[in-house]
């Protein structure tokens, strides 16, 4: 499970960096969630790091709440760092480590991101823009700001979900929250709680110090 929401929650903050494209061969994207789209991120790309506290919510198919997590994410490049509760996420861009604080076991392996595994940095080579169509489904509020939303679906039927409802607010042009929609009926509703652009972060915060967590054992997988 743990693994699961790590994976969505990036996948939240990916959608933060989608680069938008109008026209995919499976059709054509509205134009007005494209304009939006990219705005939000051009105002991205001017950050040279980020600090996000999070939250996210699983929802069954029968709208019970499975699970909610809290935590905070550290993006600079294409290195980042996930802290939740009971886990720690690490990627200096080319090696990963995933910390387990109940199990004190520590997994490293080589960062090879594929298709099942939307990281971050994929949005720097622009790879949502072959994959999805979007449209703007109208706008709404978020903690009282208004919002513009916008419905995404990937072109892919095979992955593991089939709809992304992202809020964007109107005036800061950021992701504000992020709904995933699971092929099972499961929801995932990440939202941000705190936004710091361009918080200073050394390039050795997104490596695991082994020497920090006495007893911890490594599991090198690479």
């Amino acid at each position: 499970m743990k693994k699961v929401i790590a994976a969505l929650l990036l996948t939240g903050i990916a959608f933060m960096q989608v680069q938008a494209q109008q026209q995919t061969p499976f059709g054509k994207s509205d134009p007005k969630a494209k304009a939006i789209l990219d705005a939000a991120s051009a105002k991205f790309k001017t950050y040279k790091s980020i600090k996000a506290g999070f939250s996210l919510k699983i929802t069954t198919p029968d709208n019970k709440v499975m699970d909610t997590k809290t935590g905070t994410v550290y993006l600079k490049g294409k290195k980042y760092k996930v802290l939740l509760d009971g886990q720690e996420i690490y990627c200096d861009g080319s090696t990963t480590w995933s910390y387990n604080k109940d199990t004190k076991e520590v997994q490293i392996s080589a960062y090879t991101p594929d298709n099942a595994t939307l990281t971050p940095d994929r949005l720097f080579s622009n790879f949502y823009d072959k994959e999805f169509l979007y449209r703007l489904s109208g706008s709404s509020t978020h903690r009282g700001k208004p919002v513009d939303v916008i419905e995404m679906t990937p072109l892919d039927k095979s992955k593991p979900f089939f709809k992304v409802v992202v809020q964007i607010d109107k005036a800061a042009k950021n992701i504000v929250s992020t709904e995933i929609f699971e092929q099972s009926g499961n929801r995932y509703t990440y939202e941000i709680t705190a936004f710091t652009p361009n918080a200073a972060m050394a390039d050795n915060s997104f490596t695991f110090d082994a020497k920090a967590h006495p007893g911890v054992e490594v599991v090198d997988l690479r």
